[in-house]
């Protein structure tokens, strides 16, 4: 019960950076853009923590699922968020089951594809550039949609930041394996 209790606090912390990460479009639309590079610094400590919790399947399903889930419900999953968001949270259970529930590696290398999943949020920006532009111009302040254009336009920018997300991730995992010790202790 305490265990379960826990999974349950990492994922409302776990929504809550998705929340904020979301939130960062009201800064300028790059940010909602490329926010995605930087969340996987705070995602490595929930995700440290969920898997020393759950050492079997199930992390990356509990903590994706349930934005998923509160994203359907509230009409924000569109097709290529549900689609992202299944793979990439398919490779993390894979990787982790191949590599060891309880090993450290199997931590680390499965947060990798994990790392991605706010991408797979936003991604309805190049996969429905017009509905993206069009909800735009009904929920954001007047000319957000021609500060999208060039952010959408400029997808050399998207693979860098792409890219950006890997070494990210790795250091991320390991600043979370400093910091969170005992629970990185109970990994193999």
């Amino acid at each position: 019960m305490k265990t379960a209790f826990k999974i349950i606090l990492m994922a409302i912390a776990y929504f809550a950076l998705f929340i904020v990460g979301g939130a960062s479009g009201m800064i300028h639309p790059m940010c909602y853009a490329y926010i995605g590079a930087i969340l996987p610094i705070f995602f490595a400590f929930v995700y440290l923590y969920s898997a020393s919790l759950l050492r079997c399947f199930g992390v990356a399903t509990i903590l994706n699922g349930t934005f998923l889930v509160v994203a359907l419900l509230a009409g924000e999953a569109d097709i290529s968020f549900i689609i992202g968001i299944a793979i990439l949270t398919a490779l993390s259970e894979i990787i982790r089951m191949v590599c060891g529930y309880d090993t450290r590696k199997g931590v680390r290398w499965s947060f990798l594809p994990f790392a991605f999943s706010f991408f797979a949020f936003t991604a309805h920006w190049w996969t429905d550039t017009e509905g993206s532009l069009a909800a735009a111009v009904e929920e954001m302040p007047i000319g957000y949609d021609k500060l999208m254009m060039p952010v959408i336009d400029n997808v050399p920018m998207l693979i860098i930041v792409l890219l950006l997300t890997i070494p990210i991730s790795i250091l991320a995992m390991r600043l979370a394996e400093r910091v969170l010790k005992k629970q990185t202790a109970v990994l193999k």
